[in-house]
């Protein structure tokens, strides 16, 4: 490693300036607390560009779009956080037993379709909508029968092509129950899973900015979890504009706990902290 390169520390002037781009562009405000990370992660991306300095890579960053792959690997550095099948349990046993077993209940009794659309907002690599497919197929009963669609979607085409293959690690399984491992995944090797057709039959993926409407779906229960955490007030109030557009009146909005969404829900009823019920009559 080019030892001037490795003590290189980005500026406070040029960190709002990176800040400032990738606000305009996502919604996604980069705190300067996080310099020291930041420097860290855009030398990675002057490693592999060759690029010689922040304020040059900077000026690369500003240029191109954000079809071009140099983008997309630059933010998939500054956003990339940890996720695994199964995170945050409590919404996990929810969604089992409290929201399948109404589903199929309404449904048997004639007050709603057998359909099911789901959108896993800010997906990353799937997990989120894998964990989503996994629940369904064990817990819904006849499934088969539903009309069952799972759309994952992320800013990120890196996280969206790492998705598509529906490959997990050890971490990522560890908290997978024994018998979904067994019923719903093929080991590979040592530390590999892959989830079985039953469940990715029902997922599809795209590429969507959270501040931009989503153009096509309505979804009976949206999931956009842990992301709004990196989004200030006018941002989120414009992603829960997007998203309440797309969602069916009745239909949920499940989000993490400190998304600091009930400060801004509207017409939205608070379930808990972490759900939210669009009115039946909007």
């Amino acid at each position: 490693m080019d030892g001037k390169l490795a003590i290189q520390q980005i500026s406070d002037r040029l960190l709002a300036k990176f800040a400032d781009l990738v606000y305009k562009r996502t919604g996604i405000r980069l705190s300067p607390q996080k310099k020291a990370l930041l420097s860290n992660r855009l030398r990675r991306r002057l490693r592999e560009t060759g690029i010689k300095s922040f304020e040059d890579y900077y000026k690369h960053i500003k240029n191109i779009s954000e079809d071009d792959p140099e983008w997309d690997a630059f933010l998939q550095e500054i956003t990339t956080h940890e996720t695994f099948l199964f995170r945050d349990e409590v919404h996990w046993e929810w969604f089992q037993d409290q929201y399948l077993e109404q589903l199929a209940r309404e449904a048997r009794q004639g007050k709603r379709p057998r359909r099911l659309h789901i959108w896993s907002a800010a997906c990353s690599t799937g997990d989120e909508p894998v964990t989503l497919a996994c629940c369904i197929a064990a817990r819904l009963p006849n499934a088969h029968l539903w009309d069952i669609k799972i759309l994952g979607t992320d800013i990120g085409i890196g996280a969206l092509q790492q998705a598509k293959q529906a490959k997990f690690g050890t971490r990522a399984m560890s908290r997978v129950p024994a018998d979904y491992r067994q019923r719903f995944f093929n080991q590979l090797d040592d530390h590999t899973w892959q989830a079985k057709p039953l469940l990715t039959r029902w997922i599809s993926y795209q590429q969507h900015n959270l501040l931009e409407p989503l153009r096509s779906g309505r979804f009976d229960l949206i999931v956009l979890k842990n992301v709004l955490i990196y989004f200030d007030v006018e941002s989120k109030k414009r992603v829960l504009e997007n998203i309440l557009r797309v969602l069916y009146p009745g239909g949920y909005l499940l989000t993490g706990a400190a998304e600091g969404v009930a400060n801004i829900r509207g017409s939205l009823k608070r379930v808990y902290p972490w759900l939210f019920q669009k009115p039946e009559d909007k």
